[in-house]
C-alpha cells in the first residue's frame, strides 16, 4: 500500500490526485461545477454537486493511475475553507445551499457585532477579524432562515461543517463528524489558544454546540472510508484547509518561511512556529496544522480576488478567450501606462477588511487599450500581495527572504516577474505547482507513517524557476504609492 489519494475540493472545481511515496502524480482528474449568485454579494454551491464531482474525480484518478483502492495507504482531504454547510444527521441531506467563503450576505450582521464591541474579543479568541468571510455568521444565517433549523439543531438532529466535514461524513457513511484544527480555526468559533470550541462565541451567535464536529489532528488516522465509496475501506489520515495544505506541500516547515497561492483568491501564509503571533495590522493568526498533538501556527493574509480577476477579464469583459491568454496580452505593452485596477468585487480582505469596497478602474485615457487593462490586472494581483508582506513586516514576522508560490496563476511567468519586482525579493516556483493536493497527500502519508517526518518530506521539494527582482527601487515605490491611492478611493463605495 504505497499510494495516496488526495482529494482537493476547491471553489470552482473538484480534483483528485493519486500520489506515490515520492510525491509523484500517477493519476489525476478534475471537474468544474456551477457557481450560483442568487443576489448581489451572495455566492452559493450545490452540496450534492460538491460530493458528486469530488467522488467521481476520486474514482477516475484511481482508474487513470491503474491503482486499486485496496493499494491506498491513506486518503488526504483539502478543501475550500470557511464555506458553510448544514445537514441532517439521519439522512446526510443538506438543508440548504453551501454558503461560499466569498459570500457577503452577513456583512451587516458583522457590522452590528462590531458596533456592539465584540470585535476585540473575537480577535483575541480566534485570531480572526470580525468579517462575513468566516463560517460563524454564515451558520447563524442558515439557522435563522431554514425553517425549524435552530430547534432541530438543539435537539441534536443537525450537523454543521465546512467542506472537509461534509466530505468526511459522506466518505465514512455518516460515521465521522470531524474537522481538523486548521479548518476549525477558520470558523470564527474556535479558540486557537485552548484549541477548543469557544462557548462565549457560540452563545453570542446562538449556535447550539450539538451542531459542531469533533476536532482532530490534521495528520493522523481519524477513521476509514466506507468500502462502497472507493472500492475498499481506506484510512482517512490527512485533513487540511486548502491554504494550510499548500503551505505544508510547499515544505514551509520552519518559522519565517512563507508561500503564496494564486488561486481564485490569493493567500499568503507565513509559518510562525508553535506560538501564535498576534497581528496589529489586521492579518489573521491561524492554525496551520496539528500533528501528534503539537500545533503549528501561521500568520495569514487573505486576498478575495486573485485568479478570479483573470476569469473576469475573460468572461465579464471578453478581453481574452482563455485565461492563459492574459500573459501574452499583458506582455504586449511595457507597462499599464498609469492604469490601476482595484479588484474589490467582493470587498477587500487583508489588511483592509472593507466589505463595502468595490472594484474600480483608474487612470483611463483615450490611449488605454485591452493590453493596459490586462497588465493592470496582473499588477493588481501582485500589489495586493505586497500589502500583505508589508503588514507581516510591521507585525515583526519578516523580513521575507523569498516567496514560494503555487496555484494555477503561478504558471504565468509575467505575473511572477511582476511579483518579484514589486516585492523586491525572489519568487520561487516549485516543480510541483499543485501543492494544495500534494499537501493533503503529505498530511495523510505522514499520518500513517509513510515517512519518518517533515525533514524527509522537505527533501522532496524542488524549485522549477527562481524570479529575481529587476525593477528599480524608485519605480517600485511609485507603483506601490499609486496603488494605495487607488485603494483608498475604492474603499467604502457600496456604503455611500
Amino acid at each position: 500500500m504505497s499510494y495516496l489519494l488526495a482529494l482537493d475540493q476547491g471553489t470552482t472545481s473538484s480534483r483528485a490526485l493519486v500520489l506515490d511515496r515520492d510525491g509523484q502524480v500517477k493519476g489525476v482528474a478534475q471537474q468544474t461545477f456551477a457557481q450560483h449568485y442568487p443576489q448581489p454579494g451572495w455566492v452559493e454551491h450545490d452540496p450534492t454537486q460538491i460530493l458528486a464531482t469530488q467522488f467521481d474525480c476520486a474514482r477516475t484518478a484511481l482508474a487513470r493511475a491503474g491503482v486499486a483502492a485496496s493499494a491506498l495507504a491513506a486518503v488526504g482531504i483539502t478543501n475550500q475553507r470557511e464555506t458553510t454547510l448544514l445537514w441532517e444527521r439521519a439522512t446526510g441531506r443538506a438543508l440548504g445551499p453551501a454558503i461560499v467563503w466569498q459570500d457577503r450576505r452577513t456583512a451587516a450582521v458583522c457590522d452590528r457585532l462590531r458596533e456592539a464591541g465584540h470585535a476585540d474579543m473575537i480577535r483575541a479568541s480566534t485570531g480572526l477579524e470580525l468579517d462575513a468571510y468566516f463560517s460563524a455568521t454564515k451558520l447563524a444565517w442558515l439557522l435563522d432562515h431554514v425553517p425549524g433549523a435552530r430547534a432541530r439543531a438543539r435537539a441534536g438532529e443537525l450537523a454543521f461543517g465546512t467542506v472537509d466535514s461534509w466530505l468526511v461524513w459522506h466518505l465514512s457513511g455518516g460515521a465521522l463528524h470531524v474537522t481538523d484544527a486548521g479548518n476549525a480555526s477558520r470558523t470564527m468559533l474556535f479558540n486557537i489558544h485552548r484549541c477548543e470550541w469557544d462557548e462565549t462565541l457560540l452563545a453570542l451567535l446562538d449556535i447550539p454546540p450539538a451542531l459542531l464536529p469533533r476536532v482532530v489532528d490534521s495528520s493522523g488516522v481519524c477513521g476509514t472510508t466506507c468500502a462502497d465509496v472507493l472500492g475498499a475501506a481506506v484510512p482517512i489520515a490527512g485533513i487540511g484547509g486548502d491554504q494550510q495544505a499548500a503551505t505544508f506541500g510547499q515544505a514551509c516547515f520552519a518559522p519565517g518561511m512563507a508561500k503564496n497561492t494564486y488561486g481564485t483568491g490569493c493567500f499568503l501564509l507565513m509559518n510562525t512556529g508553535t506560538a501564535p503571533v498576534t497581528s496589529t495590522n489586521r492579518l489573521l493568526t491561524t492554525i496551520g496544522w496539528r500533528s501528534r498533538g503539537e500545533t503549528c501556527y501561521a500568520l495569514e493574509g487573505s486576498i478575495f480576488i486573485g485568479g478570479a480577476l483573470v476569469q473576469w477579464l475573460r468572461d465579464g469583459l471578453g478581453l481574452i478567450r482563455r485565461a492563459e491568454d492574459v500573459e501574452a496580452l499583458a506582455a504586449s505593452v511595457q507597462d499599464s501606462e498609469g492604469v490601476v485596477l482595484v479588484p474589490a468585487f467582493t470587498g477587500l480582505g487583508a489588511p483592509y477588511w472593507d466589505a463595502y469596497a468595490r472594484g474600480t478602474l483608474f487612470g483611463l485615457t483615450r490611449g488605454t487599450g485591452a493590453a493596459h487593462i490586462a497588465r493592470a490586472a496582473l499588477e493588481a494581483i501582485a500589489l495586493q500581495t505586497v500589502d500583505l508582506v508589508a503588514a507581516m513586516d510591521r507585525d515583526g514576522a519578516g523580513p521575507l527572504a523569498e516567496l514560494r508560490v503555487d496555484g494555477g496563476a503561478a504558471a504565468n511567468d509575467l505575473l511572477m516577474q511582476i511579483q518579484a519586482d514589486l516585492l523586491g525579493v525572489p519568487v520561487v516556483r516549485p516543480k510541483m505547482l499543485e501543492t494544495t493536493a500534494l499537501g493533503a497527500g503529505y498530511l495523510a502519508g505522514l499520518g500513517v507513517g509513510m515517512w519518518s517526518g517533515i525533514d524527509e518530506l522537505a527533501s522532496h521539494w524542488r524549485a522549477e524557476r527562481r524570479f529575481e527582482p529587476l525593477m528599480a527601487e524608485d519605480r517600485r515605490e511609485a507603483a506601490i504609492a499609486r496603488w494605495r491611492r487607488a485603494v483608498e478611493r475604492a474603499r467604502g463605495w457600496a456604503s455611500a
